[in-house]
């Protein structure tokens, strides 16, 4: 596994980034239909015969690719049994990953719960753990929520955060500007997740990047992962505690995904406690929402079943669609990239030379794709941003491929 020293960066584009989050989320406004033409992609497909033996209808398979095909997808693939059903992309090329980088965390933690040196008490309270925050302090009551709460987001504290953004508004409206009992109230929130990665770094005595290449790269076998490719986003204005945001492979994504897969072994090694990964697919709250979104524990989101996901499924989410879907049911492991650099090189400049609110500057890109002179154009076939409705009806054709 390669070793480099972490990339220290400043927030202030990244947090503009992922204040998309809850526009995103919430579905762009129904302008999510796409007009562009179909791209040509060089799919790897095994034959009909042993897909049908591991579940899958080759017709279906076929409209989940065709659909692929109409979005600006850059790696995609689905994993039964170790075998791969079907791929496109440069698998091996790392992404951002955007808010997937909470499951990353949710892993970690995993590996280092316990009462000893160099480890995590869940049930430890923000007051015991000595955490608050600058330049607002955190009030009594906040204190009082536990590791357990932060990871199943149910802190209650509204406080301000690094790459919060967008979420703001979904936040007010869950959890008011009043002090909140901790445990009580469900709402995702950025200051949750940050926090646990101070909680992790002063507890475990190690960066997020060496945890993870150490403790979950290394024996799951991922191939492409470097320490590099974990950054901090940070603003001081507002929050000490930093996100730690990560980039990754599709094949390393598959790699961490059958780890969840298989009850936490990988290379006949136990690396997460088995009992860590039943709370993720059990343990966890109705969100409100329907669809993909419908619950969330552990810092994964967890499937309604309205999705043609079958039970315990559970999934890891990012701007951009970026995800992570592990399916216990199917013994399969799904992962969906879209390379959101080309997209950001045109919004960015609308929100900070412009002017212009996320959900304008998206609005008007989305649009622009639909005009004829532009449909065409290599952004609008190979970079658009993939709405929320054209991945959900991924999802729901991969659903309707099974047996």
């Amino acid at each position: 596994m390669k070793r480099n020293t972490a990339l220290w960066v400043s927030g202030s584009v990244v947090f503009v980034v992922l204040g998309l989050t809850y526009l995103v989320m919430t579905g762009e406004n129904g302008l999510s239909r796409s007009s562009a033409p179909a791209r040509a992609l060089d799919i790897t497909r095994m034959n009909d015969e042993t897909a049908e033996s591991l579940g899958w209808r080759s017709d279906g398979l076929d409209a989940v690719f065709n659909h692929a095909a109409w979005l600006s997808t850059d790696s995609f693939t689905i994993v039964t049994k170790d075998e791969v059903v079907g791929a496109f992309g440069a698998l091996e090329k790392p992404y951002a990953t955007h808010s997937m980088r909470k499951s990353f965390l949710s892993a970690l933690i995993g590996q280092h719960l316990g009462s000893g040196p160099g480890q995590i008490n869940p049930d430890a309270t923000l007051q015991e753990l000595g955490i608050s925050d600058t330049p607002s302090p955190l009030e009594p009551k906040q204190k009082r929520a536990t590791v357990l709460n932060l990871i199943k987001s149910v802190s209650g504290i509204n406080h301000a955060a690094a790459a919060s953004g967008g979420l703001q508004e979904d936040i007010d409206k869950r959890l008011g500007h009043l002090e909140n009992e901790p445990g009580t109230i469900w709402a995702y929130n950025n200051w949750d997740y940050n926090a646990l990665t101070t909680i992790f770094e002063q507890h475990v005595g190690m960066g997020i990047a060496e945890a993870f290449d150490v403790g979950i790269a290394e024996p799951t076998g991922m191939e492409d992962f470097d320490i590099s490719f974990v950054s901090y986003i940070a603003d001081e204005s507002v929050s000490m505690h930093k996100a730690a945001a990560f980039r990754m492979s599709a094949r390393d994504l598959v790699r961490f995904g059958q780890l969840y897969l298989n009850e936490g072994l990988a290379n006949d090694r136990q690396v997460l406690p088995a009992s860590w990964v039943e709370r993720t697919a059990k343990d966890f709250t109705e969100t409100g929402d329907n669809g993909l979104r419908w619950a969330h524990g552990y810092l994964w989101w967890v499937p309604g079943p309205d999705t043609g996901l079958p039970e315990g499924t559970f999934w890891a989410w990012g701007l951009g669609n970026q995800a992570l879907f592990v399916v216990p049911a199917w013994d399969t492991v799904i992962v969906h990239q879209s390379d959101t650099s080309e997209f950001l090189k045109r919004f960015l400049p609308m929100i900070q030379k412009d002017g212009m609110t996320g959900e304008a500057a998206l609005e008007q890109l989305i649009l622009s794709c639909r005009e004829p002179d532009n449909r065409k154009s290599e952004y609008c076939i190979e970079h658009r941003f993939i709405s929320r409705r054209g991945f959900n009806q991924l999802i729901s054709l991969i659903g309707k491929a099974r047996i």
